[in-house]
C-alpha cells in the first residue's frame, strides 16, 4: 500500500486533495464472518509522499490499523496516524480515528490527536473513496484534512 499527501501549504488549512490506499498489505485477511462482531485488518506502516508516484519526495509514514465496525456492510473503524519526517512538519504527527465505509462515497473523521507543530491544533478529514476492489482489498481514497493550529 502507498499513501500520498497532494499537497501540504504551510501552517494552518487543508492538507491533501488525494490520499490513496493502494495495494493493501500481502498477508491474508482472515475470512469475513457476518456474524461475528469484529475482525482486526492488518496494521499499516506506508509511505506517506508529496505525490501519487512512488518516487515522490518521503514525507514520513501513514501508520494505523483498521478494525471490522459493522456487520451488515464493509465498513472499518481507522486509527491512522500521519507521522512526518522531513521538512517544516519534521516530528509532528496528526492522528485520525473514525468510521470509513468502504462502500460510501464521503466519509469524514475527525482529528483526535496530533503532535509538535500540530501540539493544539483542530481539525477534520473528509475521505472520498475513489476505487475499491472488494476482492483484493485494493482501494484509492482521496483525504481532504484541514488542520487549524
Amino acid at each position: 500500500m502507498s499513501s500520498f499527501l497532494h499537497h501540504f501549504p504551510g501552517h494552518s488549512h487543508a492538507m491533501g486533495q488525494a490520499f490513496p490506499l493502494e495495494n493493501w498489505p500481502e498477508t491474508q485477511s482472515p475470512e469475513v464472518d457476518r456474524n461475528q462482531s469484529s475482525i482486526l485488518f492488518p496494521q499499516h506502516n506506508d509511505p506517506l509522499t508529496q505525490g501519487p508516484d512512488p518516487n515522490s519526495k518521503l514525507l514520513g509514514r501513514a501508520q494505523g490499523l483498521y478494525g471490522s465496525a459493522r456487520q451488515s456492510e464493509l465498513c472499518l473503524l481507522m486509527a491512522m496516524n500521519f507521522a512526518f519526517t522531513d521538512g517544516t512538519y519534521n516530528g509532528s504527527s496528526i492522528s485520525l480515528l473514525g468510521k470509513n465505509s468502504a462502500m460510501s462515497s464521503v466519509h469524514e473523521m475527525p482529528i483526535v490527536g496530533r503532535t509538535g507543530l500540530f501540539r493544539l491544533a483542530r481539525g477534520y478529514a473528509i475521505a472520498k473513496t475513489h476505487w475499491f476492489d472488494i476482492t483484493t482489498g485494493d482501494a484509492i481514497v482521496g483525504y481532504n484534512i484541514t488542520v487549524v493550529h
